[in-house]
């Protein structure tokens, strides 16, 4: 099941009644794409979800990041940075530790992309399909999924699911490199190799697997204009609200 950004274009305050007064928590990785959270990504979210109505609540675990890069250079550093310190950039200070997420207080829980997804949240930077998942990230995801609550990702976040929910659908995008747009197309075929199903969208799209009520888009997994990857989000966003 597809849905388009034509397609999920309804009215403002259709959005808005649909969304009005959901709890939605959103998981933080760190602050920059090299090594935490895609800034864009997590702002577009953010945007998206006050547009709609729903009340946000911010959290990221209180761990070490695996590495730090300088963003200029695009080289490592010798720094060390704790994930949740710098996930407070992002979260303007209003942030809480993963620990005191509970959640039987929101409706729906929210995960934007970042190598800091697959550094911090999990290993997948450094062993692919092999990775390991941070345990409380885990029983985040299996306590929302338990309770029958949406979970929305995009751009390399949905390995997370993939991982954790052994035969759900999700989308990184598409499964070859269509047009130089998709040069991370591997991580579809890797996602296949953990029995769940890859199914190709485009930047514009988000795939809804409503059977594990998981949504997902590709983000910056597609070399996109960033007005197209702040779309997509909105559509990814809409339906995670519509599940709520």
């Amino acid at each position: 099941q597809g849905f388009s950004t034509a397609a999920a274009q309804w009215p403002e305050k259709g959005r808005k009644e649909a969304a009005m007064g959901k709890r939605v928590a959103l998981i933080l990785a760190g602050c920059g794409v090299f090594d935490g959270s895609e800034v864009h990504e997590a702002s577009a979210v953010l945007v998206h979800l006050s547009r709609a109505g729903a009340e946000v609540k911010i959290f990221a675990p209180n761990i070490e990041q695996r590495d730090v890069v300088d963003h200029l250079k695009g080289n490592p550093s010798n720094e060390k940075r704790n994930v949740l310190v710098e996930s407070a950039r992002l979260a303007r200070g209003n942030i809480q530790d993963l620990t005191e997420l509970k959640v039987g207080e929101f409706d729906a829980v929210i995960f934007p992309g970042g190598f800091g997804v697959a550094k911090n949240l999990c290993s997948w930077a450094v062993d692919g399909k092999d990775c390991t998942v941070n345990e409380l990230v885990k029983s985040t995801l299996e306590a929302f999924h338990s309770a029958k609550k949406p979970i929305g990702l995009c751009c390399i976040s949905p390995v997370l699911a993939a991982k954790v929910f052994p035969g759900c659908e999700v989308t990184v995008g598409h499964n070859k490199n269509v047009n130089g747009r998709f040069p991370d197309f591997e991580t579809a075929s890797a996602i296949e190799e953990l029995g769940c199903k890859h199914v190709c969208k485009d930047v514009n799209e988000a795939h809804v697997d409503s059977a594990h009520k998981i949504v997902t888009t590709c983000a910056f997994m597609c070399k996109a204009p960033l007005h197209e990857i702040f779309d997509g989000i909105g559509v990814m966003v809409g339906e995670v609200m519509k599940l709520a």
